[in-house]
């Protein structure tokens, strides 16, 4: 996902005019990582299908990667905070790949399972580390610009990598996709071996204790269970969007990388324009954003059925998931500053573990949706009940801080 994250930068480098190189080395990893995040909704059905697994247990693949996000990436973000920028960057792109590599080679389902779930870890920890290198490699009036970059990499990641990377599944079988992922990794990796500065400031260091204090927060909890439904419920249908589109609308396997690219588009669009719509109050337009979200994945649960009018319903879903981003993103970040001054950097790092708790939990509950007798149809409902959970919290919260 385009994880826009909001972070304390680290104190800034020397800088020449213009944007440094480095930023592009940060773009490259975050495609790579991008790229995996998703891309195993697409070739789902073709792991399903060689590891002789059920579909709803192949979905436990983006569930683990995502726990792997939730767990690992607070916890070795408070870790690793005295490490080196730049060695860091580098292992953690090492263990990308390693991860990866390790998935291309996968012997059974439980391997791939344990090594999804350990590239993970790289991907939460990347995501707070590079988001303050970026900002210090720039002067301050650019900080914003140089993390947007870097996070165009995601944004990237969902039009070009996911559809190529589900492509190349189709076509050569899921390893080869898994072995793409990890070549991309590689690139980065060099990227950053030789474009970052050696000497990158660590900034203040996040412990353990400042996350379990903002945890302790009522009023950010419940932004970390708004984020965790409104945003996880869309993963209920669209974890298994792929084998969706091939079985019940009719679509044939070749089809839905070119669907997967529409998809991304109408992410990017959405991030855009959910950035815009939640500058000034967030939680306003997080009931709007949340509200359509659910309307449009009732209406996927009869649209489905019919190609032209599926593809349209999913371009506005595509566009709705992840508009909701940037404003939980500022809404966190805002009452870290009313309620726990300090703790805005901890806190925007915690909703980044919300989202993959939501990913998570949408991804289980399709799996569980898939396998029952409700079977595949009932994801995009299912998914609009969660969002509307995600709504009714919303608009407590605003009502609250009104």
């Amino acid at each position: 996902m385009s994880h826009e994250t909001i972070a304390a930068p680290a104190a800034a480098l020397p800088v020449r005019k213009g944007l440094p190189a480095a930023l592009w080395a940060l773009t490259i990893s975050a495609f790579a990582i991008g790229t995996t995040e998703f891309v195993m909704v697409g070739i789902l059905p073709t792991v399903a299908h060689s590891m002789n697994v059920s579909v709803s247990a192949a979905g436990l693949q983006v569930t683990l990667y995502a726990l792997g996000v939730a767990i690992g990436g607070p916890i070795l973000t408070a870790l690793t905070s005295h490490v080196r920028r730049k060695p860091l960057l580098i292992f953690l792109m090492g263990l990308f790949i390693a991860g990866h590599l390790a998935s291309a080679m996968a012997p059974n389902f439980i391997f791939l399972l344990a090594s999804r779930f350990i590239s993970g870890f790289a991907h939460g920890v990347f995501i707070g580390a590079g988001a303050t290198i970026a900002a210090s490699l720039v002067a301050e009036n650019k900080r914003a610009t140089a993390i947007a970059i870097m996070f165009a990499g995601f944004t990237i990641a969902t039009i070009v990598g996911v559809p190529l990377g589900t492509f190349i599944g189709q076509h050569l079988g899921w390893r080869a996709t898994f072995a793409g992922v990890a070549l991309l990794g590689s690139i980065g990796l060099i990227a950053n071996l030789i474009l970052l500065p050696d000497h990158i400031s660590n900034g203040r260091p996040v412990q353990l204790k400042d996350q379990l204090k903002v945890l302790q927060n009522k009023h950010i909890l419940l932004v970390l269970a708004i984020t965790a439904f409104g945003y996880g419920g869309t993963f209920v249908a669209f974890t298994y969007l792929a084998t969706l589109l091939e079985k019940v609308t009719g679509f044939s396997a070749g089809s839905v990388s070119i669907l997967l690219l529409v998809y991304g588009v109408a992410i990017a669009l959405g991030n855009m324009i959910g950035g815009k719509v939640s500058n000034h109050q967030p939680a306003r337009a997080l009931i709007i954003i949340f509200a359509l979200q659910a309307m449009v994945l009732f209406v996927f649960t009869f649209t489905m059925h019919y190609k032209i009018p599926a593809v349209l319903t999913l371009f506005l879903m595509g566009g709705l998931s992840f508009s909701s981003v940037p404003g939980l993103q500022l809404y966190i970040v805002q009452l870290a500053e009313k309620y726990l001054p300090g703790t805005e950097a901890v806190s925007s790092s915690l909703n980044i573990a919300a989202f993959n708790v939501g990913v998570a939990i949408g991804a289980t509950a399709g799996g569980l949706v898939v396998g029952s007798s409700i079977g595949l149809a009932g994801t995009p409902w299912i998914g609009a009940v969660l969002v509307v959970v995600g709504v009714l919290l919303t608009v407590y919260s605003y009502k609250t801080e009104k």
